[in-house]
């Protein structure tokens, strides 16, 4: 067992939230050079996605990427002895080919997407990502290095631990300098839980790359660049002789942007403030630049990075979006990131992991400043209310800290809401990337708020649990628990069953709603949510909404799939077909442990082995029961690249013959019943996960699949 830092937790959490502002900052003029920047929006020293009228947390392949492909530490074991290959099996699990994750701008175009082709067609990586696959342009491009966070997070202290584990990551698509340029960012964040001394943080990043390097030797030019010019314009205009785009080719080169990465380490990284101003207002590829520089910045700093200047974190809320097929993991939010990273970081040094904050609840508020992405969503009529949102300390419970002002019995409720779900202004956006969803809470669940009303309120106040969910025609609606009244200085418990009308509408919110009881003064003070939770197995039946002609709709979206054809608006619920090859479309979150799952009228039309699946961990992790191609039924372990029978037997099945499929998952049994035909296994590796259907070389239908919890 080796030791972590004190403060381990609260400097991970200062990392994702770095690279949540870099990203997301950036983004809204990814790729414009310098002179762009400069003509159309002048210097950046604050977020601008309202000027190009965007929203601010939007799909990006800089989250998406590094918090998605470090769980290869769940995935195949916290261990240094991680490699590619294993890394590879977690892009093949959690990337759904043109849809999640990456930019797919083709074979040949991509460095991502041509890595991703070569893993589909059996050549496993390391071999995936080399000069002697792909070329040398190619694999010398960005995306090594936009990644790369999550690694060192998992490895404070520890720059050897941090460079194999980047390495092993970065050799999946990545090789040459691309590589160098990831293991160098990954040593020196891995060193920055320790120091923030930037010279030393380069030294030693410095010390396990070849020194022959072109990283190497450009780090050594900019090193002297800067050094002489004390102007860091001066020194990115250098750095664009000698080292830019027209020198390094490709979409996105990783030489240009690493070079202005280190000169913005060496001119800024004492201040987080500005640092997002040079490297943002240098151009580029500004998204992965201030990612990997706020991250790094953040580490260096801890929580105070964000002190002293403009407020990046307010804004964003702690809110993250991470496009994978694990659709219970895509609305994120940073302490749940941070608390999943730190976590692997106890692993990897044999310490044990953190126990959750509040028994498990979902939203604790138990880091500084954590709102967990509950924002006021709707005010008080009177222009002279006020709201605000805050993590703080009440009675030395953490807490989100709603503060009102002005409310009266004759105003709107206040309004406070997390998002569960897709948010519409998502898909309003022109974008390189497509959101990969499931909803967190569905009907059937037990949900509880813990509240204290602040001594100093000057009025009792009702609360009660909000919940907004799409309808059949993508309008969100709301639906409320009963309210509960509480006093100046009480505590209380707000405690619902999310209710059976919710089934078929995706929930996208969840929050409370907070009114000045009838008849008192009007309300100032506080509402203080200790925590919010939800418990158990949803108890719904998923079927197509009524309104077939909306192949939009949000109903559809919750679903998270990698089959080639869903057919939304003819024949049952589920048509769904796939050319070749095995397809998934699942919905649900992994928090979902013991249940049933039925499905009604299920019918293979054609095609190979059929089935539906329970406990889905992405793409090529799951239990599922078979129709096979050979005429059995078999319970089937999706491990990875392997199809494993736990059992099977002989059963005659037809094509376009309806059957019920029943399918039970209970801590480690496994059982599945078609029709009368029943069988039984045990395995361990997979304790919760989604639901879905499984669909080779063809096509199947069903008209509904429904959950329950296991009767005890």
């Amino acid at each position: 067992m080796s030791s972590l830092p004190d403060d381990y937790l609260h400097r991970v959490y200062a990392g994702v939230l770095g690279k949540l502002v870099g990203v997301y900052l950036g983004r809204p003029f990814e790729n414009w050079t310098y002179q762009e920047i400069q003509d159309k929006l002048g210097d950046i020293r604050y977020y601008v996605h309202d000027k190009l009228d965007l929203p601010l947390v939007v799909i990006d392949d800089d989250v998406s990427g590094t918090f998605a492909f470090v769980r290869a530490l769940e995935e195949h074991g916290a261990s240094a002895d991680l490699s590619s290959e294993d890394v590879g099996k977690t892009w093949l699990n959690n990337v759904v080919e043109r849809r999640s994750i990456f930019w797919w701008g083709g074979n040949g175009i991509s460095t991502e997407h041509t890595a991703f082709l070569n893993l589909k067609r059996g050549l496993a990586a390391p071999a995936s990502g080399a000069f002697e696959t792909n070329g040398r342009t190619l694999a010398e491009q960005i995306g090594a290095q936009i990644f790369i966070d999550g690694w060192a997070m998992v490895a404070p202290g520890n720059p050897a631990l941090a460079v194999r584990l980047a390495e092993a990551a970065a050799r999946v698509s990545h090789d040459g300098e691309a590589v160098y340029a990831a293991k160098l960012w990954a040593v020196m964040e891995a060193e920055a839980f320790l120091s923030s001394d930037v010279n030393h943080l380069l030294d030693t990043g410095l010390s396990f790359i070849p020194t022959n390097s072109i990283i190497a030797c450009m780090i050594a030019d900019v090193r002297r660049w800067v050094q002489e010019d004390s102007d860091w314009r001066q020194t990115r205009q250098r750095i664009e002789d000698n080292y830019g785009y027209d020198k390094y080719l490709g979409i996105c080169h990783v030489v240009p942007n690493h070079a202005i990465m280190i000169m913005t380490l060496l001119y800024a990284g004492h201040d987080f403030h500005e640092a997002m101003y040079v490297i943002n207002t240098c151009g580029w590829d500004t998204d992965c630049n201030a990612g990997n520089v706020a991250c790094l910045v953040a580490l260096m700093h801890g929580l105070a990075a964000f002190q002293g200047g403009p407020d990046w974190l307010g804004p964003l809320a702690d809110r993250a979006i991470i496009s994978s097929a694990d659709g219970g993991y895509s609305i994120n939010n940073a302490a749940r990131i941070a608390y999943d990273i730190a976590n692997l970081g106890h692993r990897l040094s044999g310490n044990p992991v953190l126990q959750p904050p509040k028994d498990g609840a979902q939203f604790h508020f138990s880091l500084p400043g954590s709102v967990q992405g509950f924002q006021a969503t709707a005010y008080p009529q009177s222009p002279s209310s006020v709201v605000r949102i805050s993590q703080g300390q009440d009675r030395g419970v953490d807490s989100l800290c709603i503060r009102i002002k002005n409310l009266t019995d004759a105003c709107d409720p206040v309004e406070v809401m997390t998002a569960t779900f897709t948010p519409l202004d998502i898909l309003q956006v022109d974008r390189n990337y497509e959101i990969m969803a499931s909803p967190l809470v569905y009907p059937g669940q037990r949900v509880k708020a813990e509240l204290h009303a602040a001594d100093i309120n000057t009025a009792a106040s009702t609360v009660c649990l909000r919940i907004k969910a799409y309808d059949e025609n993508d309008v969100l609606t709301t639906v409320d628990s009963s309210p509960i009244n509480i006093k100046s200085g009480q505590h209380n418990n707000l405690e619902w069953t999310i209710p059976d009308n919710l089934q078929n509408c995706p929930i996208q919110q969840i929050g409370i709603a907070i009114a000045t009881a009838k008849g008192s003064p009007k309300l100032d003070g506080a509402i203080f949510l200790q925590s919010m939770r939800w418990d158990g197995v949803p108890r719904m039946t998923l079927k197509r909404p009524a309104n077939k002609s909306r192949y939009q709709s949000f109903w559809s979206r919750a679903w998270v799939s990698s089959v080639d054809k869903v057919h939304t608006d003819m024949g049952p619920s589920f048509l769904i077909a796939q050319d070749r090859g095995e397809g998934l479309l699942s919905q649900g979150a992994r928090d979902w442990s013991d249940y049933d799952v039925v499905v009604s009228n299920f019918v293979v039309n054609f095609g190979g082995s059929m089935g539906v699946a329970a406990r889905v961990q992405g793409l090529n992790r799951y239990y599922a029961l078979m129709l096979t191609k050979d005429k059995r039924v078999a319970l089937v372990k999706a491990a990875d690249d392997k199809r494993i029978e736990l059992m099977s037997m002989p059963f005659a099945w037809e094509e376009n013959h309806k059957y019920r499929l029943h399918l039970r998952v209970q801590g480690n049994k496994i059982e599945g019943q078609v029709d009368q035909a029943g069988l039984a296994a045990v395995d361990e590796d997979y304790i919760g996960g989604a639901v879905g259907f499984v669909v080779t070389d063809g096509s199947l239908s069903a008209d509904s699949i429904t959950v329950s919890p296991v009767d005890k």
